[in-house]
């Protein structure tokens, strides 16, 4: 309708031009003739400009349906002003105390169209915060229930150690609690408020959750990479997750670097990334990667939120986050550099040693390059799934070998918490049945395990080591055995057989 429109208003203002032109053209002498014809062409201009005022009314209302369309899709953020002074007033308080937020993103309807069900699906649950706005980095850490112990304090204390004043004033960290148990969530805020009070109040903290309205039912997912249902439920909800927080962040300051609960910050991290983001600032990229690990430490513009969250919303049933922030890069850049990880400043990710000839198999499945073998000869970390009961990682060697000592580490500077849990190290002697040897004055402390083989040591807060005595030698193969599931990936950061 607007094309047609605009096509025939065109054609009015031709028509009335070329009819200028051929009056200006008429001789002054034609003589009483002329006067009919120019009778009839006033008659004629009359009537092309109540069509024209008819066009210019059509396309008025147009516009103005359009303009109602934004509306409805825009947020709208009022001045916040509210200052809180108690954990009454802080804790367990809904967005209306700062206005009616809503998340702007006006496709996610047709991604997600369970949300058209509820009005006010898309506000978020304003736990702790004053609004703050104009920032130049946003922190953004998406957080969950785990079962065993959470670093979320930890983490937030080494973002907050190094910070001058100033800094304070120029950043915002927002905690998403991602999960819509109203008390699970209320604990995260109080525990947030108790051990930072100060930044709390002057809104450098910030804690949001989801409406009770925000996940879809996640039983009709479609199991794709070999995933189980519990894991394709996990990283489809992972992207929801962080879609929603870089939603919820995308007006509040220039830039935008995603997090995880359980990362340490580098010293000076906050001065070191703003500065090298403003010398790249004229250049075309989509990400700053200030991490090797996944989708920790990529760093935003925060005016290219809106498009990245759509992208992961269309596709947040089919692959891996990261995956998909991949398959983002590929199609906004052609030829992809990852510079900010070079001048930036590398943290030690791993140990490398000289580990005896094996043949390695596991049960694990790695994630992206970071290989058992790779981490086995020193070239890199070995990072998993989240390991389940039963898993392995086998060393097979090529012939017995006598092993003084081992070391398995895991977890590194940048992902703390990605630690194995509750898992054995266990040796297979090549001589004699593991029976004969526990009856022989080996320490009471090793157990038989199955298949002939002996559990000697096992995780102590992420890292397994000792010796192996005389009277077990030599040694055909030794494995790492995990014994309950884990709610959290692991990474093997240093493999150390010593012969």
């Amino acid at each position: 309708m607007r094309l047609y429109s605009f096509r025939f208003g065109c054609l009015l203002v031709f028509a009335g031009i070329a009819s200028v032109t051929w009056i200006k053209s008429i001789p002054s002498d034609g003589g009483p003739s002329v006067l009919p014809d120019l009778q009839t062409l006033y008659e004629r201009l009359v009537v092309a400009e109540e069509l024209g005022g008819q066009v210019s009314s059509d396309l008025s209302s147009i516009l103005e349906q359009l303009r109602n369309i934004s509306k409805a899709a825009n947020v709208t953020h009022p001045d916040y002003n509210t200052t809180t002074n108690s954990s009454a007033e802080t804790i367990g308080r809904q967005a209306d105390y700062l206005g009616q937020q809503t998340l702007l993103q006006p496709n996610i309807y047709l991604y997600m169209p369970h949300l058209r069900q509820h009005p006010d699906s898309l506000q978020p649950n304003i736990v702790l915060g004053q609004g703050r706005h104009g920032v130049s980095m946003v922190l953004g850490i998406p957080t969950v229930k785990r079962e065993k112990q959470s670093y979320l304090v930890s983490t937030l204390s080494s973002l907050l150690y190094s910070l001058t004043s100033l800094q304070q004033q120029d950043l915002l960290i927002i905690v998403f609690v991602a999960e819509t148990d109203s008390d699970y969530v209320g604990s995260i805020a109080e525990n947030v408020r108790k051990n930072f009070p100060k930044e709390v109040r002057s809104g450098l903290l910030e804690v949001v959750s989801p409406s009770q309205y925000y996940y879809p039912n996640f039983t009709s997912l479609r199991e794709t990479f070999g995933d189980s249902k519990d894991r394709v439920k996990w990283r489809t909800k992972q992207n929801l997750d962080f879609s929603f927080l870089m939603l919820y962040a995308q007006d509040k300051g220039t830039y935008y670097v995603q997090l995880e609960d359980d990362v340490v910050a580098k010293a000076g991290y906050f001065n070191d990334m703003k500065t090298f983001a403003t010398q790249e600032y004229s250049k075309q990229w989509l990400y700053l990667e200030f991490s090797q690990l996944g989708f920790i430490g990529k760093m935003f513009r925060a005016r290219d939120l809106p498009m990245i969250a759509e992208f992961f919303l269309m596709f947040h049933r089919d692959k891996p986050i990261d995956w998909l922030l991949d398959h983002i890069l590929w199609v906004k850049v052609c030829n992809p550099e990852k510079d900010a990880d070079k001048d930036f400043g590398k943290q030690r990710l791993f140990q490398a040693h000289n580990n005896p000839a094996a043949e390695l198999s596991s049960s694990l499945k790695h994630y992206q390059q970071h290989s058992l073998d790779k981490a086995y000869k020193g070239e890199d970390f070995f990072w998993v799934i989240t390991p389940v009961q039963d898993d392995y990682i086998l060393f097979n060697f090529t012939q017995p070998i006598y092993i003084s000592r081992y070391v398995f580490r895991s977890g590194n500077i940048e992902t703390s918490g990605d630690k194995f849990h509750n898992t054995t190290v266990e040796v297979l002697p090549s001589n004699a049945s593991s029976q004969d040897r526990l009856g022989t004055g080996l320490s009471s402390s090793y157990k038989e395990s199955d298949t002939g083989f002996i559990i000697i040591g096992a995780f102590e807060d992420g890292v397994a080591e000792g010796e192996i005595e005389e009277g077990m030698q030599p040694i055909s193969a030794l494995r790492l055995v995990v014994h309950s599931d884990a709610d959290v990936w692991a990474l093997l950061s240093e493999i150390l057989i010593t012969v």
